[in-house]
């Protein structure tokens, strides 16, 4: 650990900014202990290419010792903190049942999100999230399970069933895999299933309010819209989900969608952590911060990235997104070191270099700079550029190439083994199929 001389700064969450902040401490005489459940750092904005079997885990996951491994003054602690002492600067870490407690001069809380259900506990039993990397595995070893399945079982009912996909939220999230699902089966599991060849694959993709992309200017949500149905998905704008089941998703014009498979991308909140912190609690569960991002009401604690909440001149949150983690630990970082020099902390400023969203093979929308507006190809070459740049590590970039140019001439390569069963979550109704004569 650290020395009694040394400040020692502590970070919970290796996450864009977490990983990004510790970055800033490199050559600076601080020592700065790193903390996370995972001992790798994922790169969520391809989660979904994992769970729609474009891209394997490793591609996407990059071991957070091997960034660290030359920086002598920064350390990297696996685990998860179960408790926040604010008063005595501490912080109670918890590994394999075991807990131990780990003092800081400055605490940074860069826990991320997680996915919000908004008080609907069907959501978490009938639907599948998408915003860590077990999830992806989760719901790729789903949706193989079932077309495994689907060789052995023939009967309309099953195959109705799996091949009716309902993707919930028309943000990016939503719109990539809704995209990347429709793809998935054309191009891949139809033939690769013989029982599934004569099937069609409806995609589902359902947006509560009346537009896709809601931050994005109508041209673009426009686009977006018509490039999925260009692809076969069936887009379904100013309608919510009423009921999950078993046996499908009931919409609240009373229409009843039959699937075994929901994806669920409509909305985030704060992690957890957030609530250990004694402080009231923004919307969303996201910790309030000053504009200097030191947390309100208390001493030597920073927030950063999704769990933080801070209103931007318009009085608007600053989005949940990877460039306004990263500048903002890169704000946090500068101010820490202001502190331990007596300096005055600075306000932060966010530079928005805009949004993309992609829909699939050479199909994407793009806001560079909030002022130039790209669709198709070119927004999609911007978007795969963007992700190889921010990409960790040389040879993630590398594998990332190899495969999505693989995939690209050949569609889908691998990514389908079915390393672990999937959960018997393919309801009752299932069992009761094979009970029919």
């Amino acid at each position: 650990m650290s020395s009694s001389n040394t400040p020692t700064v502590v970070v919970v969450g290796a996450g864009f900014g977490g990983i990004f902040l510790a970055r800033q401490f490199r050559k600076a005489a601080v020592n700065v202990i790193l903390i996370d459940r995972n001992n790798y750092h994922t790169f969520s904005p391809l989660i979904y290419q994992v769970a729609t079997a474009g891209l394997n885990p490793q591609d996407v996951a990059y071991p957070v010792r091997s960034i660290f491994v030359r920086d002598d003054n920064i350390e990297f602690l696996r685990g998860e903190v179960i408790a926040v002492a604010t008063d005595n600067k501490q912080v109670q870490v918890c590994h394999n049942e075991v807990a131990q407690w780990v003092d800081y001069d400055y605490l940074v809380i860069a826990a991320g999100a997680q996915s919000n259900d908004f008080g609907n506990a069907e959501v978490g039993r009938f639907a599948y999230s998408l915003k860590t990397l077990e999830d992806a595995l989760a719901l790729r070893s789903h949706i193989i399970g079932l077309y495994e399945r689907g060789n052995w079982d023939t009967r309309d009912p099953y195959h109705e069933a799996a091949t009716n996909f309902v993707v919930i939220g028309g943000g990016p999230t939503g719109l990539e895999t809704a995209g990347a699902l429709q793809e998935l089966f054309d191009n891949v599991l139809r033939q690769e299933y013989s029982a599934f060849r004569d099937n069609q694959v409806n995609v589902y993709l359902i947006e509560a309010t009346d537009v896709l992309l809601r931050p994005y200017p109508e041209r673009l949500q426009a686009s977006a819209k018509q490039q999925l149905e260009a692809m076969g998905v069936e887009v379904i704008t100013g309608h919510m989900v009423t009921g999950f089941s078993e046996e499908g998703v009931t919409l609240d014009d009373g229409r009843f969608i039959h699937t075994y498979t929901v994806v669920w991308a409509a909305g985030v909140k704060a992690e957890s952590l957030a609530g250990q912190l004694g402080v009231e609690l923004a919307r969303g569960g996201r910790i309030p911060v000053e504009p200097t991002l030191a947390v309100t009401g208390l001493d030597s604690v920073y927030a950063l990235g999704d769990i933080a909440y801070l209103e931007d001149e318009n009085g608007q949150p600053y989005a949940q997104v990877i460039p306004v983690a990263q500048q903002q630990a890169k704000r946090v970082a500068k101010n820490i070191m202001a502190a331990m020099h007596g300096d005055p902390a600075e306000t932060f400023t966010y530079f928005d270099k805009g949004s993309m969203a992609t829909i699939g093979r050479r199909r994407a929308v793009a806001w560079v700079f909030n002022r130039l507006q790209m669709t198709g190809f070119l927004a999609w070459a911007a978007w795969l550029w963007l992700h190889l740049v921010t990409l960790l590590g040389f040879r993630n970039r590398v594998m990332v190439v190899i495969n999505w140019t693989w995939n690209y001439l050949r569609y889908y390569s691998g990514g389908r083994t079915l390393l672990i069963e999937p959960p018997d979550d393919v309801p009752e109704q299932i069992e009761r199929l094979k009970l029919i004569d």
